[in-house]
């Protein structure tokens, strides 16, 4: 472990938004609280990081095969029809990837999640059974630990 993830902290935005799902060995895992959508979260354990360029070369080749590793199982899982993966950082400046499973009868397709309906948050229970599916899925690639 570096120092950069020792002093690493998740936004307080991301920790009030989300369950924490386990660990990458770069990205932390979170599932958004709104289950409207299947909508994870990939933060790298990275102190003070806000852009991709900040990560050195093989962080950003890492980021890039958790956040497709992550994609390729939950277009499977969900039976997305889209996979959405996006980095804005306008409101969360720590650098954290959106990945949103898409489906057309969505209540925002085509368009983006953000700001279209309320949030509906997951019951612990719900929070619980999507954890454990991913776990059995990613075995071996992710430390699982849910925590709200």
């Amino acid at each position: 472990m570096d120092e950069l993830e020792l002093e690493f902290e998740l936004h307080p935005q991301l920790q009030a938004d989300t369950w924490v799902l386990g660990d990458f060995s770069l990205c932390r895992l979170l599932l958004m609280n709104d289950a409207n959508y299947p909508w994870f979260i990939l933060v790298p354990r990275r102190a003070s990081v806000t852009e991709v360029y900040h990560l050195s070369a093989s962080e950003r080749a890492q980021l890039i095969e958790e956040s497709s590793a992550l994609s390729e199982t939950l277009a499977d899982l969900f039976m997305a029809r889209k996979m959405n993966v996006a980095a804005l950082g306008n409101m969360v400046p720590q650098l954290h990837l959106h990945h949103v499973v898409r489906y057309e009868d969505d209540v925002a397709w085509p368009g983006p999640v953000w700001g279209v309906a309320e949030a509906r948050p997951y019951t612990a229970e719900q929070a619980e059974e999507i954890s454990q599916k991913l776990e059995v899925l990613l075995d071996g690639d992710l430390t699982f630990k849910l925590a709200n």
